[in-house]
């Protein structure tokens, strides 16, 4: 069995040799690492370069787009199992790839993902955050658990995810373009064609974010935009719910701890989120039909 690493990269020499050490120190090592490159303006290419295994790929910083670009290095890969890591993660342990690959390799399983944990430095909550999102108890997701988790049961993560070839082949990969949340996508995909999703909380990265309020509404909005536009592949439920169930959670951690400014800042970001979602959401052409019956033409259970 083979094992390809794919990692996305823009002006990442902070970060990039961490990552690579990380991957290379593993129990298990990849046979190869995709560095795909956005023109970064810094020395990322030079120090991915001077690692064995890796090969870059250069792009137009244009070019990229969440999905088209990710389908494009999965093809070119060789790996029977395919990683994904964001250029800023940090790996905890040596037995992290050993861990997701178990775990994508269930019977029935298409794809795995690890869990995240905040970096030291991070503000409380984006703390309670990761801990929302990302819980201690690994779990395994099918269809049936569509009615019960509503939008939840798509959720999934590129910043740490393991896709089987055979499985990512059979669903037509990702969509593109689009511009984000093309993880969540092929979730949905994969539960519509009767696959699997693990969540491994036992494979740990650590990797946060510190965004302001513009950066939040314009991440929001692309998220309203995705889901509106393929509200018939994600037709579960309002996402709304889940938003009310995440802040409250949050909420109550932050007063717990009296932590009353980082609750102030925390409510304000959700101003942000809530109206760059529904702006996008009101943005989006309505033509997700494509999407969704593409879906069930690639599935395995056709």
């Amino acid at each position: 069995m083979k094992i390809s690493v794919i990692i996305p990269t823009l002006n990442a020499a902070p970060v990039i040799v961490s990552l690579l050490n990380g991957i290379l120190n593993q129990t298990v090592k990849p046979d190869e690492i995709i560095v795909v490159d956005s023109e970064s303006n810094d020395e990322t290419v030079l120090l991915s370069q001077a690692y064995p295994l890796t090969r870059i790929i250069a792009i137009k910083r244009a070019d990229f787009d969440h999905g088209g670009t990710r389908d494009m290095a999965f093809h070119a890969s060789i790996g029977d199992v395919v990683l994904f890591f964001s250029q800023d993660v940090i790996i905890r342990d040596d037995c992290y790839i050993e861990t997701l690959v178990q775990a994508a390799l269930h019977d029935g399983v298409a794809c795995a993902f690890g869990r995240q944990i905040a970096r030291k430095d991070a503000p409380l909550y984006e703390k309670y955050t990761r801990a929302f999102n990302y819980p201690e108890q690994s779990n395994l997701r099918s269809a049936n658990d569509i009615p019960r988790l509503g939008i939840k049961a798509f959720f999934f993560s590129d910043v740490c995810s393991a896709y089987r070839r055979d499985a990512y082949l059979a669903v037509g990969g990702f969509d593109y373009p689009v511009p984000t949340n093309e993880d969540m996508l092929i979730a949905a995909k994969f539960l519509h064609a009767g696959y699997q999703i693990a969540y491994c909380a036992e494979a740990v990265v650590v990797h946060s974010h510190n965004y302001s309020l513009r950066q939040e509404f314009e991440r929001n909005y692309k998220i309203g935009f995705v889901i509106r536009k393929y509200q018939r592949l994600l037709d579960c439920g309002s996402a709304n719910t889940d938003g009310v169930r995440y802040v409250r959670f949050v909420l109550r951690k932050l007063l717990s701890g009296v932590a009353l400014l980082q609750c102030f800042k925390f409510c304000l970001l959700c101003v942000a989120k809530f109206c760059g979602f529904k702006l996008g959401e009101s943005a989006a052409p309505k033509n997700g039909d494509e999407f969704f019956d593409k879906a069930y033409r690639s599935g395995r259970n056709d």
